[in-house]
């Protein structure tokens, strides 16, 4: 390609006009329009990379750090195709391995005691060589840990960090005072042979298992971001772009533009999205939409980019590139959920305003409670219980149980084709008891077409069909479309009509060929004093009773015959509506169609009730009589006729095959437009607000137990006091288990 365009991949392909954009040369020159020299087309700059807090979305910055009001580690706001090194956990990393190094040999000397080749060492010797290996684990190791602690405190907000600070420093602090100035101590301090214990392998031990809890989590919070990663790798790095002269070229994606004439071959993936002009192929959108089932493309067809072609050539036009294309609009929707915040956060948010003042307290009680009643050495005892407390308490746990839960479901919804626009309709959407769906467009495909035609006698279908469709060439309506195609369809052509009147509501009128043709519904044809017959007018009936709409066409004064139009179901709402009925919701269809078509068209689908002729500024008082009887309702419509009362409804759910109106009003969006994602997204929302209970309980549980556990509650009862290090390693490993439960979401079937 390089030797048939004389450049590489990714140099400028094209030059164009500034004022006249849409023109375009392969080498640099004037503007034959405005005369102005050309300019290259170069790639957009590459965005700045944001940096934010998954508990606290507010928090943004330019560069990583640490979060000022939780202390957690910043994650970049947008994600990129490739998972990129964390600075966080790189830093973390070095510290956690360097630490354990240098913890090995203090946990030895700790257990100098049970070991023969320490066992004879002399005392001092030992605290002295504790002190050297230790400093470095606490001073260096843990030295975020206490810038995060300082800053809590200067920005009041405490969090974990100021605990964690608060009981490394401290028995670091006692060690370092004990070897320094082991005279001070009073005999409350020392052990029974007089000497003053020292906890150098507590203070390290301690930091070196927070540190392998950041490590962890660290890791665990980048795999939440695997579907925005996975959505955007999608996405193919250059497109074959066919230039006017016939030669093709491979560009980079940044340089296409609307208008772009590109070849997608065999296998290829469809680098933006567009329309076929040439060719037919099968097209696997399932990366997007969810559905395996392969979609067979034609001319005319819109194509989605980064979708896989099948067999067959295309030549496609692009219509949306870059920022505006459904794959950029769905990463763009799922991060923007995976920041929002759940309605039930809010708990979580009043218990964290008060939680770590209320352990401070309680370690504060701990020391005192001990230092006045426990057995000796009563102030050691107190400080070790003390320090436990601080430690095994973890905020971070409640913090991260609903934001993880919601980053991984809002991801998994996105690859199954439900656009969840906020945490808020995913917490909604698990109450809905009652779906209010419209028919055309949502239950039906919502493009109308011809299904029959009865001809009256002494005409034929050519003479019908083309009197039908060159009257009904100049009317907007859905359904002359689908006569003009329906005709097409059987090659016969639409002529021109020398005259034309549109009658409201009943049909039109005007002159073909120099005969008066009239189509339209039975009230045109009675008050024209036309005649069809009673077989005419019963297989009329019929129509309207499977769902079709049928209109009588007159030529000449004389009944010609009877046009069926219908909007097909679409093939997968059936089962959809019974899957719906398992889980326990309530169909109702909203439709602005007689009474007799849209019964057929529930009856064929078993819903529940059926609220017809319906004027589209009628739907949202619709919803709002159905939520004052109590009920929790989603509406899923795709037309600008629903926007209100997709807004109205508890959640809004737009058909992904509608107006971006639609799409704005709606909570949930389906990429597909069909129900099943409905199902997908009712199974989804429960099975998300259930794991989010689980992080709750877990969370509150573990520290409901915990803080009282090492206090010391059960001392009295069964002699069981809580070591700092295990109460470091429940702590450190609290926030990874809330993490790895939200990530089992991942493997949820919807």
């Amino acid at each position: 390609m390089e030797a048939e365009t004389g450049r590489k991949t990714g140099d400028p392909a094209t030059y164009t006009c500034p004022m006249h954009p849409e023109v375009r040369e392969r080498k640099p020159g004037s503007c034959p329009k405005c005369g102005m020299a050309l300019e290259p087309e170069t790639p957009s700059p590459v965005a700045k990379t944001e940096w934010t807090c998954p508990m606290h979305p507010e928090i943004v910055r330019d560069m990583p750090g640490s979060c000022p009001i939780c202390g957690m580690a910043l994650e970049p706001r947008a994600a990129t195709p490739a998972e990129e090194e964390n600075p966080e956990l790189r830093s973390m990393s070095r510290r956690f391995w360097l630490s354990v190094v240098l913890t090995v040999p203090l946990v030895i000397i700790a257990m100098r005691a049970y070991l023969p080749f320490t066992r004879g060492l002399h005392s001092p010797v030992l605290e002295w060589i504790e002190l050297a290996f230790a400093t470095p684990v606490v001073l260096w190791g843990g030295w975020p840990f206490f810038v995060r602690g300082w800053q809590s405190v200067i920005n009041r907000s405490p969090n974990m960090f100021t605990l964690i600070g608060l009981g490394i420093s401290v028995s670091y602090s006692y060690s370092v005072v004990a070897v320094l100035f082991p005279g001070i101590f009073p005999l409350s301090f020392r052990t029974a042979g007089g000497e003053v214990n020292t906890y150098f392998e507590a203070a390290a031990f301690i930091t070196t298992l927070v540190l392998l809890g950041q490590v962890l989590e660290l890791r665990a919070r980048s795999k939440t971001g695997a579907a925005i990663r996975r959505l955007l790798g999608l996405a193919p790095k250059t497109a074959r772009r066919v230039l006017p002269d016939g030669t093709e070229e491979d560009v980079t994606l940044d340089l296409v533009r609307p208008g772009d004439l590109l070849r997608v071959r065999p296998g290829e993936k469809v680098p933006v999205d567009g329309v076929v002009e040439e060719g037919a192929s099968s097209m696997d959108e399932s990366m997007i939409t969810g559905e395996p089932i392969p979609v067979e493309k034609k001319k005319g067809d819109r194509v989605i980019g980064a979708t896989i072609n099948g067999s067959g050539t295309l030549l496609m036009r692009a219509e949306k590139v870059g920022a505006e294309t459904l794959l950029s609009q769905i990463v763009r929707m799922v991060a923007d959920a995976q920041r929002s915040r759940a309605p039930v956060q809010k708990l979580v948010d009043i218990v964290a305003a008060y939680f770590v003042q209320a352990v401070v307290g309680i370690s504060v009680l701990t020391f005192i409670g001990w230092a006045l009643f426990g057995p000796q050495p009563r102030m050691a005892l107190a400080l070790i219980n003390a320090v436990a407390v601080l430690i095994i308490a973890c905020p971070c746990a409640l913090g991260l149980a609903t934001p993880m839960s919601i980053m991984v479901a809002t991801g998994k919804g996105a690859t199954g084709g439900v656009l969840f626009k906020n945490a808020e309709a995913i917490e909604v959407m698990k109450k809905v008891d009652t779906l209010v769906v419209d028919k055309t467009g949502t239950l039906t495909v919502g493009k109308p077409k011809l299904t029959e035609v009865v001809l009256a006698p002494g005409f034929d279908e050519k003479t019908v069909l083309y009197h039908a469709s060159t009257i009904e060439k100049g009317s907007e309506h859905p359904l002359a479309a689908a006569i003009v195609s329906g005709a097409a369809e059987k090659g016969i052509a639409a002529g021109a009509a020398a005259s034309f009147n549109s009658i409201a509501g009943k049909g039109v009128a005007g002159l073909v060929g120099g005969r008066d043709v009239m189509l339209g519904n039975p009230a045109m044809m009675t008050d024209s004093g036309m005649d069809f017959g009673g077989a005419l007018l019963a297989r009329a009936e019929e129509m309207r009773m499977s769902g079709g709409t049928a209109m009588f066409l007159s030529i000449d004064g004389r009944p010609a015959g009877l046009i069926g139009v219908s909007d097909p179901v679409k093939e997968t709402t059936k089962e959809a509506i019974d899957e719906l009925h398992k889980e326990g919701i309530r169909v109702v269809m909203l439709t602005g169609d007689n009474r007799t078509t849209a019964q057929a068209v529930a009856s064929k689908l078993a819903i529940d009730e059926v609220i017809s002729d319906v004027l589209p500024d009628q739907k949202a008082e619709v919803v709002k009589r159905l939520q004052d009887e109590g009920r929790m309702v989603a509406m899923a419509g795709d037309g600008i006729n629903d926007a209100p009362a997709l807004a109205r409804a508890h959640v809004g759910i737009a058909m992904g095959t509608g107006t971006d109106v639609a799409m704005e009003s709606a909570g949930v969006t389906l990429v597909k437009g069909d129900l099943n994602g409905i199902v997908r997204a009712i199974r989804l929302s429960r099975a998300t607000m259930r794991n989010i209970r689980q992080n709750l309980f877990f969370a509150f549980v573990y520290n409901s137990i915990g803080v009282p556990v090492a206090a010391g509650v059960l001392y009295p009862f069964a002699g069981i006091l809580l070591s700092p290090v295990i109460a470091a390693a429940a702590m450190s490993f609290s926030s990874v288990s809330v993490i790895s439960n939200s990530l089992r979401l991942r493997s949820e079937k919807i």
